[in-house]
């Protein structure tokens, strides 16, 4: 199953499939965060619920439809340098344990939606395209059968990264926390649906033009690891989202290196779960 949100809806929880989409209309659950909450009852409720929804009241799906899947994670964990192919283009080393950061929240924002940032703060955006994983179960101390059963879903996400900041900082957290930094979706994939979280194509493009082509294949620390890693230091609570790191392409390890601008359309696509595309706008005051 494929749950998503629709923009501009005080109960914005829906399913798609294909190019349908369709509202899903569930008793104390109005978000994809409520329906994680609420428990595998409630995940196999709303499969229910949304086959028929699907079957009686689905509408097209069009540009502009839909907001990011997830509205209130308590954490977003990241990795860095978790590909192999990301390593060899940047000269960094091998890590020997999944070395990771965060996001800040608030950087969350939608399919469709600009990517912006403060006027004169950077100029050095970065796109990143990932996997990202969504946690059903709380979890603590768990190995890696009970990481991949703790998994919801997953999903695309751009962690856009403001390079100038990131190496000036010596660490990361504000130069990919800015608003809007983290595009999110356009959809949360079951499991069942998705498949081997391994085996799937990675793809940037900016301006139509591919600049990261790689797969999952790649990873040095695969998914169910990396959830473990993060449960033997830290409570992972339902509705928490994991970026898995990029593979190789990021612009500002390009010969010259290229940035993104105002006007600039950039898509991320993870095989499964779709092409997740913003436009890049105009410096915020």
């Amino acid at each position: 199953m494929r749950f998503a949100h629709l923009t501009a809806r005080e109960r914005p929880l829906a399913v798609v499939e294909g190019d349908r989409v369709a509202a899903l209309a569930m008793d104390g659950v109005a978000t994809v965060d409520d329906l994680i909450a609420a428990g595998p009852q409630a995940w196999d409720a709303a499969r229910d619920a949304g086959t028929a929804a699907l079957d009686s009241d689905a509408d097209p799906l069009q540009p502009g439809m839909l907001d990011a899947p997830l509205r209130a994670p308590s954490k977003v964990a990241c990795v860095g340098l978790n590909y192999h192919d990301h390593c060899r283009e940047t000269g960094m080393a091998t890590p020997e344990r999944p070395l990771i950061f965060a996001k800040f929240a608030s950087s969350l924002t939608g399919p469709d939606a600009p990517i912006e940032w403060p006027e004169g703060l950077t100029d050095q955006v970065d796109w990143e395209v990932e996997l990202g994983v969504v946690i059903g179960r709380r979890i603590r101390h768990a190995n890696e059968r009970e990481a991949l059963d703790a998994i919801f879903g997953y999903t695309a996400a751009n962690d856009v990264s403001a390079r100038d900041l990131q190496f000036a900082d010596q660490q990361w957290v504000r130069a990919k926390s800015i608003d809007s930094f983290c595009p999110l979706g356009p959809m949360i994939v079951t499991p069942d649906e998705f498949g081997d979280p391994q085996d799937k194509q990675l793809v940037a493009r900016v301006n139509g033009e591919t600049m990261q082509d790689s797969t999952t294949a790649e990873m040095i620390f695969p998914v169910t690891e990396i959830v473990s890693f993060l449960s033997r230091a830290c409570t992972l609570e339902p509705g928490d989202l994991i970026l898995t790191g990029t593979p190789w392409g990021v612009g500002g390890f390009r010969d010259p290196p290229v940035f993104l601008k105002p006007g600039d359309t950039v898509e991320v696509e993870v095989e499964g779960v779709g092409v997740l595309a913003n436009n890049v706008g105009r410096s915020t005051t």
